[in-house]
């Protein structure tokens, strides 16, 4: 075979194409291609979120997967209401219903014991509030996190994962609501006793319930806002309560004020959405009620009932559905901030990038779970 046969151009000499021009420069080499993270495999990019990410992808997260995770808080919300609904509506009406049939001089005691049984009957609906709520945030933790991996799971797939961190979910809820009852206690408690002694106490009384109530608010915020992603970290690092609100603590040094104005900003954005959808339903509502019965129930009782209890209806639906979407999309902020804390603090974002290369090398199971690599790296 011919030697100008394996020549790299065909075949013919390179001295035929003749010597380069005067002054002629060869070209550079391409520059290397600049660092890009890898395109997001599914809720967020994989790197720290800027403000309008924190803010717009909460909403995200109810559009992506509304089945599981609308369907989740419409579910807690619609069982916690059906039971506030029959415990202290029917407790209540026996409870009550007895004051009429007492004796003169035991309607005091009857109706003291009425208000006390209707209390503590309203403490079965606040219980399964607290489960409810735990149940739900930990569901969302759950989704926003396997969300931002590129996973898209079912809705029970998504409550057996919070299931398992249930009863520490419930713990801190607990916690939470022990807390604030106490210190609502302890503030009524010392205005009621300075306002026994009468005269000019009472107002003493009341500028120390004024103040205390401040007080109290700004405590919550703060402490709110230190402890929000004990949640988050009970459920993804599957530690205790007490690890976890020292671990929140940690995460949110330096970050108190964007996280404050993240989870308040969602906040602000779903009430007043919410207060513009109710109020012109309640306003129509009541007005209809007013231009067919001008007079009240009148002679057409009947008719003014089934009117009324529609109103009421329509407005309870409406405020169910507006309740479920807020509680998703609070709850999601809350994991969403979490994540991004960690990708800030810890480089979160590189252990979930390894997982997802290995995912898609099919190597997904020599990779350890990617929120639990950084947290054990750093306590």
């Amino acid at each position: 075979m011919n030697d100008s046969q394996n020549h790299p151009y065909g075949g013919i000499p390179q001295a035929s194409f003749g010597a380069p021009p005067s002054g002629y420069q060869p070209a550079p080499p391409p520059a290397p291609a600049a660092w890009a993270p890898p395109p997001r495999p599914g809720l967020l990019p994989l790197r720290p979120l800027g403000f309008g990410t924190l803010l717009g992808a909460p909403f995200q997260v109810l559009r992506r997967n509304p089945g599981a995770t609308f369907g989740s808080a419409l579910i807690t919300q619609l069982t916690t209401s059906i039971v506030s609904v029959f415990v202290i509506g029917g407790v209540g009406i026996l409870a009550f219903g007895r004051i009429d049939s007492a004796l003169p001089e035991d309607r005091d005691a009857v109706t003291a014991g009425a208000w006390a049984t209707v209390i503590l009957a309203s403490l079965i609906p606040i219980a399964l509030s607290i489960l409810g709520s735990a149940l739900l945030q930990g569901v969302l933790v759950v989704e926003v996190a396997r969300g931002t991996l590129g996973e898209k799971n079912r809705m029970g797939v998504l409550w057996k994962a919070a299931g398992r961190r249930l009863w520490p979910l419930i713990a801190w809820f607990a916690i939470l609501l022990g807390l604030i009852v106490g210190a609502l206690a302890v503030i009524v408690g010392v205005a009621v006793l300075i306002g026994l002694i009468g005269g000019a106490a009472i107002a003493v009384a009341i500028v120390v319930g004024v103040l205390g109530a401040l007080t109290l608010a700004a405590a919550s915020i703060w402490l709110g806002t230190k402890t929000a992603l004990v949640p988050s970290i009970i459920v993804l690092e599957r530690r205790g309560v007490i690890s976890s609100i020292r671990r929140s603590w940690y995460l949110t040094n330096g970050s108190f004020w964007k996280t404050f104005g993240v989870l308040a900003l969602v906040s602000a954005i779903l009430s007043t959405a919410t207060q513009i959808i109710t109020t012109p339903v309640s306003f129509i509502g009541g007005l209809a009620t007013s231009f067919l019965f001008p007079t009240g129930a009148s002679d057409d009782s009947a008719s003014f009932i089934a009117v009324t209890v529609a109103t009421y209806g329509l407005t309870l639906i409406i405020s169910l559905v507006l309740g479920s979407i807020a509680a998703v999309v609070q709850s999601s902020a809350v994991a969403i901030v979490y994540i991004d804390l960690r990708m800030r603090r810890e480089g979160l974002d590189l252990d979930l990038m390894r997982f997802v290369e290995a995912r898609q090398a099919g190597a997904a199971h020599e990779v350890a779970d990617p929120y639990l690599v950084s947290s054990q790296r750093n306590g």
